[in-house]
């Protein structure tokens, strides 16, 4: 894997100038506290009770955050690709344990921002706040709400069609034991939806 420090930052701050315009200042001060970190297919960008002290941006791969039940079951709660931030925020915001795993499905590349430091400038610098709250209002706040409302009220071939349509640029890279995973049904259940709806589901997202 080929790493161009220069292009993958560069790609960061596209990133986030696209939430909200960070001045030069801000951004030399910003890159001081960042890494670059290469992370292979199926390994954990961070696993359960691991000390976690970074958030992570995504420059190229794709990742998985998943955690199991009292009854040991497991499944995915999100998806995250080029250009989005993970990271354990309630662990970081309380100290508390971290309680779920974000896996790589991809060779994958991310910049890692160290998380006290990345707070000590959200106080000291307007813009990277301006850009954290629009980040949060519409990844943390709009998405996400939607997204648990629809897998709470929809069954689950609409839960599968909404899926769709929310991870359509993604869904060819993933596979159907991670869907299923995330839609909370058996791989098997799912190969009955996708023969229900085909022909169907196309017209749908057009």
């Amino acid at each position: 894997m080929i790493i161009d420090n220069k292009q993958i930052f560069e790609s960061l701050k596209k990133s986030l100038d696209s939430y909200h315009v960070i001045s030069q200042d801000t951004w030399n001060k910003y890159i001081n506290i960042c890494s670059i970190r290469t992370i292979k297919k199926n390994e954990y960008a961070f696993d359960v009770y691991d000390k976690v002290d970074c958030i992570s941006f995504i420059y190229s791969g794709l990742f998985r955050s998943c955690t199991t039940n009292e009854n040991a079951q497991e499944y995915n709660k999100n998806f995250f690709w080029e250009g989005r931030f993970f990271g354990p925020m309630i662990t970081l915001l309380n100290d508390f344990a971290v309680e779920e795993s974000v896996q790589a499905l991809e060779d994958s590349i991310v910049i890692d921002i160290n998380h006290k430091k990345y707070r000590e400038l959200l106080y000291e610098k307007e813009d990277i706040k301006l850009f954290y709250i629009l980040y949060l209002e519409k990844h943390w706040i709009l998405e996400k709400d939607k997204n648990a409302q629809v897998l709470v009220l929809e069954n689950a071939q609409e839960r599968y069609i909404n899926f769709l349509k929310v991870f359509n640029h993604i869904v060819t890279r993933l596979s159907q034991y991670h869907i299923a995973l995330y839609l909370g049904i058996s791989p098997t259940h799912l190969s009955r939806i996708k023969k229900e709806i085909k022909g169907t589901v196309s017209m749908s997202l057009s």
